[in-house]
């Protein structure tokens, strides 16, 4: 099988997903803090939900495969094909009432992304892509998604999740593209990488992601003609500091400024 035969798959686990999520958003809904004394790393049964429905679907219709996922862990991830699931990328937004997140689901086949969708059930919104394409589906239809042309960093919309994610040298890194950047939002969560993808956004800048905050938005990014790697130019399959551009003359540039 390729990517491309899980697409129904895919629609199917979105689709399961939100349902059990959707009952939680908007109401007085109770989040623990994962992050041990760390910055603010909310978690809540939606959450928890979300994720399980998932696996439990991916197991039942795919044994074989390995699972990689935020709240409850990794199963198999030597196998061939491995979902990377997270069923609220952007939980500070959900807890605030606010649509800026989505629910991940990534394919990765020997380790590297093939394969995503972010899924925004309360906008229902469908963003998909394989690397050699990207789609949009949403209320009003559907369409192919394509990158924009920018290669001045001083005609770039910039977005990062928040600067209070970068320290040290990192934060020097970030301002220094910050400063050249013709606008910086803040925020956005995974809505930042698909607005990258439908050429609202130029480029995206984080770090201290894990693979399933990355992999099922790296194929929509690189399907629309983007450039995602990790700020020494690798893979981004395994997350970390991640930059993402739709333009990869403006790709090239940010990465020598990150890594000046």
């Amino acid at each position: 099988m390729t990517a491309v035969d899980f697409a129904a798959f895919v629609d199917d686990l979105a689709t399961l997903s939100g349902t059990a999520i959707m009952p939680f958003f908007r109401t007085t809904l109770a989040a623990a803090d994962k992050s041990r004394g760390g910055m603010f790393d909310p978690v809540t049964e939606a959450d928890r939900a979300g994720e399980a429905a998932m696996r439990q679907m991916i197991k039942r219709t795919f044994p074989s495969h390995g699972i990689i996922g935020e709240e409850y862990g990794d199963e198999r991830t030597d196998a061939e094909f491995v979902w990377v699931l997270d069923p609220i990328d952007g939980t500070k937004a959900f807890i605030s009432g606010l649509p800026m997140w989505g629910t991940l689901i990534g394919l990765t086949r020997h380790g590297e992304p093939c394969y995503g969708m972010m899924h925004q059930p309360f906008t229902r919104e469908r963003f998909t892509g394989d690397g050699g394409f990207a789609r949009w589906r949403g209320p009003t239809g559907e369409r192919t998604l394509r990158t924009r042309a920018c290669e001045s960093l001083g005609d770039a919309i910039l977005s990062c999740t928040s600067p209070r994610m970068f320290r040290g040298a990192e934060l020097e890194a970030f301002e220094r593209v910050e400063r050249e950047a013709r606008l910086a939002r803040f925020g956005c969560d995974c809505y930042a990488y698909c607005m990258l993808a439908a050429g609202l956004i130029d480029v995206v800048i984080e770090t201290d992601l894990k693979p399933y905050d990355i992999v099922a938005l790296a194929p929509i990014v690189t399907g629309a003609g983007g450039v995602v790697t990790t700020w020494s130019g690798e893979s981004a399959a395994k997350g970390g500091a991640i930059v993402a551009a739709g333009d990869p003359r403006l790709h090239e540039k940010v990465l020598k400024l990150l890594n000046a």
